[in-house]
Formats: structure tokens, sequence, C-alpha cells
């Protein structure tokens, strides 16, 4: 029984399993983790974070014997509603990212909290590739992908998560574990559990010996279908091991915990092209799909590999200039030659001259060409989702035909969603297997709009089912959304079999009850997730997770995905005006979790669908909290106005810092500030502390030339200058001036240089206002230092660069991997050294566009040029390093073990703040890359 008693003595046990820091109750994260890419929301009592399959067993256990239903989750990226609870919610995550490789690249073992597209990453080099490909590859993760049967645009059914499964290491609800690929854990688990080998083993033979059973499943599997659970396997393998391996696949963490897949890799074509063929009509369009299905090399392997339609509504929606009222095939053929890739060109041109395309038939095999092609089709959802009324939801449905219906049931379905008023409605999808996902945006709130779309599902459900025995769900998972048809769908005698798999594995349905198997014929309209207004930055969220792969502290405080919940919900309440205790207890426990852990970088818009900036809503949320009459603001305004003298103190402050490390050694130092830093939150000193810079002290080289170039040291670089331990010499501006020097180049300071900042430092504590003051104060020095914008201008710290590109556009401006790039290269002789180094990309670097620039130009460099894998933004946040050093170093914990693998000595990149981080946590110096060009060039000789 779920009673709070039983919570709370689950809670009492679990914490001498798991650290009461991996277990959250408080009313914030529950919020934010009751959150998922589906338009349902449920509240969990408890959210477990383990770590090992040991801790999921011993909590698995825990939980049956309280009678406690778990849900699992991984990216949270699914949209059926089978990823949320409101019980125990299990997150494998941040955690399980583990995986190996066989030695012939042919099989890939990987934990579930690997994200798919950094398996094909990891696989590329192989010439491999993870052949699920959902079009969330690059934020889903494994465990959603396989346990949701998830496909995609290429995959189709012959090489989905089912298909090229080899073996899974598994976790019961009674914690009993099970790895399908070991004999001794097969052999130690048939001596334990007979009963259940023995009905897996009667549940195969009565389903193959019931012919009418078998071949039902058969063609119900010849598409796409995620409706209920997998019951292929039953007929499909006749080793139990097998049957129960696959049976997981789909099951949507019905039947077990997957804490480990083998999986067969697939073939990585090397020769790729893409051509969009435009229709006049729907119907056309798809019949020249069901043409391409069939068309086939010698091999009897096919040649079209992909084939994704794009009706009319989903082109208005990306603004294609085509044509009004046309339908786009986007087709794709891949090969092992460049003589192949031209002959499966022609075969498929030849095969299409019986159909009328609006314009003549073109394929490229560019990737800078068909990559617009593609951005074209990702671009739709983001589209359509975007111009939704606020306030509304973006759905998307997910249904599939057999391939010679499809162009009737395609139009069927267009003229569907006009009856039911679904005027802003777009299809689209991969048509090579008959798999369409229609978008709708739906309002909740109001009876009438819940009977609109419950009386559209059942026009599907005819439709799909009654019509044409399609699928209900192809591949985003049955969940909730589709839990009351499925027995509709298949039938009583196959619903049967599924009901019976699901009391093998659960028999008290302690798994993630409600979802496949649901009694409640509403389920599907209920519990639908709000999304009250909050503000312009984030009101156009639609939750999909897809943000999260690029935000810092996913999986440490807050995503920022969950952020916006948060803000949803303070909104909502406040509107209200209904619980003005929870207002207060959620505003105080995002305080920290929220505002003062985000580090505002903004990369999280890079991956965005909406492109929406939410280190922008921490900017507001944090002027918000500091009114212009208020001491906070009115210190911000002094420090604006005397900012030369600010500087000025904090340069004896560097000096004190760097005398006492010398005296008390790093050991000593680190541990005293360690401890003020817990007791009293003073800034966390670091052994990369710089020393002080005195530009008075310091003479800058310079020179005549009709070659000029206005220099704007960030003020970081005028007060800090090199940390105790440097291999280099030089301050960056003394260097910086030293290789403008060696390229011939006059260097001309703005004037009142002193005074002069960006204003990055009061954007980011939210004070706009005081921000773009500053900033104009520089673009007016910068404008006559440049003689009006006729010489370049550049700044030496790539965020400061950043906040400038933003602001002025009347001068061009560069940081200093895009200046040498640009200017500098042709001018100097490099001579690349063979010793490894190290690049850190910035996140303004990455938001610019030119994170190119600095590789490359480091490979001019060295031989050697080594770029971290998975480590974004460095957390260090102009002093957010240093206040809240916890979270630079979990924004970089990926980063030492790889520069030591790779036996790394020196690191560069091109912001100060983000080096002091780098240096702290890899173990390595960071230098800017201005060090790293300097000693690899001379000056060419004409």
């Amino acid at each position: 029984m779920r009673t709070q008693k039983n919570y709370k003595d689950f809670l009492d046990e679990a914490e001498n399993i798991i650290p009461k820091e991996r277990i959250y109750t408080d009313e914030l994260r529950r919020l934010a983790w009751g959150t998922d890419a589906g338009f349902y929301r449920l509240i969990p009592q408890v959210i477990l974070r383990p770590k090992s399959e040991e801790e999921v067993s011993k909590l698995m256990a825990l939980s049956n014997k309280y009678q406690l239903p778990v849900t699992f989750r991984a990216a949270g990226t699914s949209l059926s509603g089978q990823a949320i609870s409101d019980s125990i919610l299990m997150v494998a995550g941040k955690n399980w990212e583990n995986y190996k490789i066989s030695s012939d690249h042919q099989e890939i073992t990987l934990q579930p909290g690997i994200i798919g597209q950094r398996v094909n990453e990891i696989l590329k080099p192989y010439g491999r590739i993870f052949s699920p490909d959902p079009a969330s590859v690059k934020s889903a993760m494994v465990g959603g992908i396989i346990m949701n049967n998830a496909s995609g645009m290429n995959c189709g059914t012959h090489a989905n998560s089912d298909k090229v499964l080899k073996s899974v290491r598994m976790v019961f609800a009674d914690g009993t574990t099970l790895d399908t690929g070991s004999k001794e854990s097969r052999d130690n688990f048939t001596q334990s559990h007979p009963e259940f080998i023995k009905g897996i083993e009667k549940l195969r033979d009565e389903v193959k010996a019931d012919s009418q059973l078998a071949e039902r499943i058969r063609y119900k599997y010849s598409i796409k279908n995620v409706t209920g659970l997998n019951i292929r396997p039953l007929i499909a393998y006749d080793d139990p091991f097998d049957i129960i391996a696959h049976l997981l696949v789909g099951s949507e963490g019905t039947l077990a915990f997957a804490s480990e897949f083998t999986m067969a890799t697939g073939y990585d074509y090397p020769y790729k092209a893409s051509g969009m063929l435009y229709f006049s009509d729907i119907k056309e369009a798809c019949r020249a799909v069901v043409k391409m299905k069939k068309i086939a090399n010698e091999k009897g392997e096919w040649i079209v590999k992909g084939a994704e339609l794009l009706d009319e509504k989903s082109l208005s929606s990306v603004n294609d200039p085509t044509g009004v009222g046309l339908t786009a095939v986007l087709t794709e053929t891949m090969a092992v030659t460049k003589e192949e890739l031209d002959r499966n060109i022609q075969v498929i041109t030849d095969a299409l001259q019986e159909f009328d395309t609006y314009i003549p038939i073109h394929f490229t095999d560019d990737p800078n060409e068909y990559s617009k092609y593609w951005a074209i089709r990702a671009g739709i959802f983001p589209a359509v989702g975007g111009t939704r009324e606020l306030g509304t939801t973006c759905l998307i449905e997910d249904v599939a035909f057999h391939i010679e219906n499809l162009p009737e049931a395609t139009a069927e379905l267009q003229d569907l969603l006009r009856k039911h008023k679904y005027d802003d409605a777009c299809i689209y999808g991969h048509a090579l297997e008959g798999n369409f996902h229609f978008i709708i945006n739906q309002s909740f709130d109001s009876q009438e709009e819940v009977d609109r779309y419950e009386e559209l599902m059942e026009d599907v459900k005819v439709l799909v089912v009654d019509k044409y025995d399609g699928s209900l769900k192809a591949e985003h998972g049955t969940g909730r959304n589709m839990a009351p048809y499925v027995k509709y769908e298949w039938g009583e005698k196959a619903f049967m079999v599924m009901k019976q798999v699901k009391e093998l594995f659960d028999p008290n349905n302690m798994l993630n009850p409600g979802v496949i198997f649901n009694d409640d014929p509403k389920c599907h309209i209920k519990n639908f997730k709000p999304l009250p207004l909050t503000h312009p930055i984030v009101d156009k969220c639609i939750e999909c997770g897809f943000c999260e792969i690029n935000c810092l502290t996913c999986g440490f405080t807050l995503s920022s995905r969950q952020r916006i919940v948060i803000q949803r919900e303070i909104s909502r309440l406040e509107r209200e005006n209904s619980d003005p205790e929870r207002v207060n207890l959620l505003k105080k426990q995002y305080k920290y979790l929220g505002e003062q852990t985000c580090a505002g970088d903004g990369l999280c818009s890079t991956s965005c669908p909406m492109k929406i900036n939410v280190g922008d809503l921490t900017h507001v949320l944090r002027e918000m909290n500091i009114p212009t009459n208020g001491f906070g603001y009115k210190i911000g305004d002094y420090v604006a106005n005397h900012f030369a003298g600010i500087k000025s103190v904090l340069r004896p402050t560097l000096s004190v810092a760097n005398a006492a490390h010398s005296v008390l050694g790093t050991s000593l130092m680190s541990s005293i500030t360690r401890g003020m830093h817990k007791a009293f939150k003073v800034p966390q000193w670091t052994p990369a502390m710089p020393k002080p810079y005195y530009p008075n002290r310091a003479k800058v080289l310079t020179l005549k030339s009709p070659k000029k170039v206005v220099y704007f040291p960030s003020c970081i670089n005028q007060t800090m200058g090199l940390e105790k331990k440097s291999p280099e010499e030089l301050p960056l501006i003394n260097k910086m001036a030293s290789l403008l020097h060696k390229s011939g180049y006059e260097i001309i300071f703005p004037e009142g240089l002193s005074k002069l900042c960006c204003g990055t430092i009061w954007e980011s504590k939210g004070m706009p206002e005081i921000a773009d003051r500053k900033v104009k104060e520089l673009e007016d020095a910068l404008w006559e230092a440049s003689n009006h914008g006729e010489y370049p201008v550049l700044c030496d710290q790539s965020p400061c660069l950043y906040r400038m590109k933003t602001c002025i556009s009347k001068m061009k401006l560069y940081e200093p991997a895009e200046f040498i790039y640009t200017f500098l290269k042709d001018k100097l002789e490099f001579k690349p050294v063979n010793t490894p180094v190290a690049v850190h990309v910035t996140c303004s670097m990455r938001k610019m566009g030119i994170a190119d620039q600095i590789i490359n130009l480091a490979k001019l460099c060295s031989t050697h040029v080594f770029v971290p894998e998975e480590v974004g933004c460095c957390g260090f946040a102009g002093d957010k390093g240093f206040t809240n050093p916890e979270v630079n170093s979990y924004a970089l914990r990926k980063l030492k073990p790889q520069i030591e693998e790779n036996n790394i000595q020196m690191g560069y990149s091109n912001s100060r703040t983000c080096e002091i981080g780098l240096t702290t946590n890899s173990g390595i110096p960071y230098a800017s890359i201005v060090y790293l060009v300097d000693k690899c060039t001379s000056v060419k000789t004409e």
C-alpha cells in the first residue's frame, strides 16, 4: 500500500544504499523531474540517482518490499508520458555513460545514459554507426531509445533497436540481476527462477502454435509498431534468454531496469547523396515513395535509404520558396564507392520518370548543399511549435501505414486534421516506412478543447486501425497516450499475450504502472501539463529537453528545461494567488539550484529548437532582485563610474594572495581558502589564481605601420597577469603586442582604456542598464580609435568580444583566433611542434559560429591537437569559478582523465577566466592561443 509511512520507511533504508545527496524529496526538484517532453505531468514522491547496477538492485528490492512503484528515466525526451511518475522516479542519466567496443568494432556495449549521437561519435573512427536514428538522437539517451524501440529516418524496421540488440543486463522488480549475454548469469538465473523460464517457454510455444496469431504478429511488425509490448520475440527466437532480452526492447520500463545493452553496430556508408523532390499532389508524392521502396540493387539491398515526406504546411512553416501547395520528399541514397552512388542516383531518377515532379529531379553529394535540405527537414518541428499560440502545447502524434496504403491513407489523414479544425497542423516523416508524424498545436484549458483532441484521436484510431490496420504508435512509445488503444489495435488474443509477459516480469505491477497497461479508458486525457506564460524569453519553450545536452548543470542542480518548468509554475501560482506558501518555498529553493548555479553561458540555445537562451532568463530574474534604488544596484553603479580605481584596488588583492601562496604553499593555502569559502562564502582561491598585472610597469611594444589594429585588452587582462607557476614569461597584453609587432601591425589603444568595459560584468549580475551604458562608452572610444571603423578592432577575451559583437554593429570586431586566422596567418611562417596540445573552445566562440577557427589555428602550430570530448562550457562564468567552484568542477569533470590519457602537457583557449578554471581542473596550465601562435611562428620572408 502506498502510504506516507511506506515512503518514509523506504527513504530511511534507501539512505543506507545511496548517499542522501542522490535522493531528492524537496518540492522544487520533485516538480522539476516530474516533467518530460510529453504533455502529461505527474509529481514523483522521491527521485533516486543510483550510479551502479548494485545500487539499482538494492533499491528495487527495497521498493518491492514496501510495494512502492518505480519509473525509470534517462533523458526525458519521450513524448507519450512514459517517463513520469507519482511514486518513485529512478534516473539513469549522467551516471550511466560507460561503453566498450568489441575488437572488430561490430558490437558496442552501452550503459543507458549515453546520448545517441555520442555513440555515433565514438564509432565514427571505425566507420560504424549506431543504427537507430531518431530525430532526437542528439539529445535522447541510449536507454530511452532502446526501451522505446525508437527508430528514425534510415533504420526502418530492419535496423531498429530490436533487430540490432545482442544481449542485455537487467534488474528485475525484486532486485534480481540477469545478463543474457553471460552463460554463468543465464545458468544462475535458470536455477533461481525456473518457473519464470518455464513461463517464457510456454508462452513462446503457445504463440508459435497459434498460426493465426503468429501471422498477425508478423504482419503487425512488418511496419514500425511500438503500440503495446514488443511480442515479436516470441515468434522470432527459440532461446528463452534471447526472448527475454528482446522483450525489453520497447517495454518502456514496464518489465525491468536495463543497465547495459550490447548492440550490433551498423555500416557507415562513405558516399551519400540527397535530393529534394517536389510534387504538386501529396498522393503523387506517396506513390513515388511506394515506387522507391521497391528499388533494389543486384544484392537485393534497397537503394533508397531514406525518404522524408514534407506536406505543404511543413514546407510553408520553413518558408520553402519553391512553390505553393507542394509536397516534397527528401530522398537519400548511400553507397560504398562514388561510382555506385552515381549509379544509384541514375536508377532512382529513371524510376521516377513516370511521376510528375514540380521541378527536375536533382541529387547532390555535396554535404554543404544537402545539409541545407536536412536543415529544412529539421526545422519543421521548431517552426510549427514556434508559431503556436502561447500557452498551448505542441503535440507530435505518430502513426504508420503499410506502404501500399500510403497514398490514400495520407490524404485521408490530411482530411481528418481539417475536419477537426487543426488548420495549422502539418504531416511529415519517414514515408519510406509508411511512418508519419503530424504536429498539432493544442490547448487543454477548456473541456471543449479536450473534447476536440479526444474526438480527433478517436477518428485517427478508426482510420489507422479499422481501415488500414496500421500502427497507432510507430516509434514514440505507447506511454499513457495510447494505453487505452492497445487492446483495440492488437485484439484480445495478442493483448492477453502482452498481459502475460507483464505478469511474468512484474507480478505486482510495480514497474511504471499506468504505462502501456492502463484500465482507465480516459487516462490519455488526464494529468495534462500546464504551460503558463512566465516571460517572453522562454514562453515558446515546448519542454522537449533538447537544450539539456548543452546545459552544464544538467544532472548537477537544474537543467535549462527544469529552470523554465519551475518559473512557469511560480508564475502560475502567483497568477492564481492560490498557494503563496508554495510560491515562497519554490523561490527559496530556486535561489541556489536555479539562479546561483546557472552559468548564463547560453549554450542551451544552440540545441534548442526555439533558440531559447535560459541564461537570458537568469539575467532577468537577477535584475528583478536588484531594484535600481537598492544597495546592490548602487554598488554596481559606483563600480561602473569608478572602474579604473576599482581595478587598482583589485591588483593589490591579487598581490596579497600571491604572497600568501608563496609563504603557505599550495596545499595549506588551498585548505585554508576552502574552509573560508565554505564557512564565510569567501571566493574560492585556486593555485591557478593569477598575479596582478600593472599596465604602467610593463611597456608594450609598438611601431608605426600602414597596417593598423585597434587593440582593446579586456579589463580582466588589464588586471590579471600570469599565475605563479605559469610556463610563460610575458602577460597576455605584452605577448599580444609582440605578435602583432612581429606581423607588422601598428597598435592603437582606445582613449581612457582603464575605465572601458564591454559591460558583461553588469549584464551577468542583472544590471542591463549599466551594462548598456558601459558598452556605449566602449563603442564611442573604439569608433574614434578605429578612425570611424576603418581599422579592425581586436579584443583578447572571447566572451567580451561576444557581447561587443551583440551590441556593436558598425565596426569589424575580432577575438584573437579569428583575428590571427584572418589577418596574420599569411604574414607568419608557421613551424608546427610535435608536442600534443589541448584546445578548449569557449561558449562564446561556439555561439559566434567560429569554433573551428581556434582549432584550425592550433593545427597550424602543432601536429597533435586534442579537443576533449563532452566538454562544453567550462562553468567558470566570469566569477562563478570563484563563488561557486563546484559548478566549474562539475562542468569539467570529464576533462582531466582525457588530458592524462593523451599525455597533454599544455592547453590553450581564448578567455582568461576560462583558462583559470581549466588549469584548476585539468592538472595542466592553460593559456591564450596567442602564446602558442607566437611560439610557433616567425616573420615570413618574401
